[in-house]
């Protein structure tokens, strides 16, 4: 029997390719709660927006009352909760808005949850919670939290209520911890869009440091995938890590994207190192793997190709989300006060 899910932070880059995912792989109705800030975006969902199983809420998250409408309203049995501020750039500049989505905006999703007797709850976390790991080594799910950046003190944060609602109120809570996801519908300022973006239009590439920081890479679907398997058999209070075993320096990531897009090692241009920037992740994905038969089905440089084909193959999509102008069709529709 078809249930009815909460997908918070659907708009976003995961959180869209997410709901593609459930639709494509399942006969339940997905309804999607988002804010849209600036990197929530419904263009990323127009090919679903007519699907009789898809419904979206506008609102924040720590929106109590909201939150609680939409749930009775739709008869919500679960929630994944995918929305968070997630950029560590701008968690630097001001850290307000991640304790105010990420901490809050969870504890108010967990509160409905409990209040309304909900059979499960996914909180999708990160890596980065972790800190940074030396030369050696990979993170497993008993890994102590290390959290080097406002971002990922956030998110560690709001994993820690997730852990404490698990054993304070036997909630069905499970927490999920990914590497760095690509793929199509990511906002232009992670690092992969970017460079794409840049080298199509034969600008520099900028690279912090030395560009020698290190991460595990995880083609978008393959984290759907996963989130999705641990959503429908993961045990409740659980963590599962998820990674795709294929760590890359960023400078090879971006000589890997010249090489594709036919451009030539002299745009890229190293640039100031942000403050706090880690060095290195590498997940180790084994308890997920062998606990619930997951396993990545797309290499890196498979993904890669494909990635930076999409954005060959969606210039208009690219070049409303860089200049803004998706933005005024909310602001035409939803109230933004």
């Amino acid at each position: 029997m078809a249930k009815t899910i909460l997908i918070t932070g659907g708009a976003g880059f995961i959180g869209s390719n997410f709901i593609r995912y459930v639709l494509q792989h399942s006969d339940d109705i997905v309804v999607n709660l988002d804010a849209l800030t600036y990197a929530g975006n419904l263009e990323n969902l127009n090919d679903v927006e007519n699907n009789p199983r898809y419904k979206f809420v506008h609102g924040k998250i720590e929106n109590k009352e909201l939150v609680r409408h939409v749930c009775k309203q739709f008869r919500v049995n679960g929630i994944i909760n995918f929305a968070a501020e997630s950029h560590v750039d701008r968690s630097i500049m001001d850290a307000q808005p991640f304790v105010d989505t990420n901490i809050s905006g969870t504890l108010s999703l967990m509160n409905v949850a409990r209040e309304l007797s909900m059979e499960k709850f996914v909180q999708v976390s990160t890596d980065e919670v972790y800190g940074s790991l030396g030369e050696q080594g990979e993170f497993t799910e008993d890994s102590p939290l290390a959290p080097n950046s406002p971002y990922s003190a956030a998110k560690s944060a709001a994993d820690g209520f997730v852990r404490s609602f698990v054993h304070t109120y036997d909630f069905p809570a499970i927490i999920t911890r990914c590497s760095n996801n690509y793929g199509g519908y990511q906002f232009p300022e992670k690092l992969i869009p970017l460079m794409i973006l840049n080298a199509l239009e034969s600008k520099n590439l900028p690279v912090y440091g030395d560009g020698k920081n290190v991460r595990d890479w995880i083609e978008v679907s393959d984290h759907s995938a996963a989130v999705w398997l641990a959503y429908n058999h993961g045990k409740t209070g659980e963590i599962y890590n998820i990674g795709a075993d294929s760590e890359r320096q960023n400078i090879d990531v971006v000589r890997a994207i010249l090489k594709l897009t036919g451009q030539n090692e002299d745009l890229i241009t190293f640039v100031k190192d942000r403050p706090g920037h880690d060095r290195r992740y590498a997940i180790n994905s084994a308890k997920i793997r062998n606990e619930l038969g997951w396993k990545p089905l797309i290499n890196f440089e498979n993904g890669l190709e494909q990635t930076v084909r999409w954005y060959k193959d969606n210039a208009d999509w690219c070049s409303r989300v860089r200049s803004g102008e998706y933005l005024k069709y909310y602001h035409n529709q939803y109230d933004f006060r």
